[in-house]
């Protein structure tokens, strides 16, 4: 199991700019892959980003491709999401999780470690 810890979320208007941090520890952080996910109120979980092993690969849903960037230091075990151009529909939890691959996909069970979270919220 890695233990996770995001950070970076708040209040922010329309158009404007986040950047989520996830800190890792517990495992060898550059052996396996990184994702986030989202979830709003009275929605299902869904993925957001996904970053391999040494970032040579990433990931994006398509309701994200071109304004959110997935990134990760394997220094200092970190993982980032950069969101522009946010959205009021980007309004949500986000969640950093862990896979227990060098590669991973974007559904749920292909992570097997999940941070606690923090709230995005996006205002018109």
């Amino acid at each position: 199991q890695v233990q996770l810890v995001e950070s970076g979320g708040g209040l922010v208007q329309a158009g404007g700019s986040l950047r989520l941090s996830c800190v890792a520890s517990g495992r060898t952080f550059s052996s396996y892959a990184m994702g986030w996910f989202r979830q709003a109120p009275g929605k299902e979980r869904e993925f957001v980003a996904a970053i391999s092993w040494n970032g040579g690969r990433t990931y994006y849903a398509d309701s994200v491709k071109g304004r959110f960037t997935i990134s990760r230091d394997n220094a200092k075990n970190t993982v980032y999401l950069q969101m522009n151009v946010l959205k009021p529909e980007d309004t949500a939890v986000y969640y950093c999780a862990a896979a227990n691959t060098r590669y991973s996909g974007t559904y749920g069970y292909d992570y097997d470690s999940w941070g606690q979270g923090t709230q995005v919220t996006v205002s018109v």
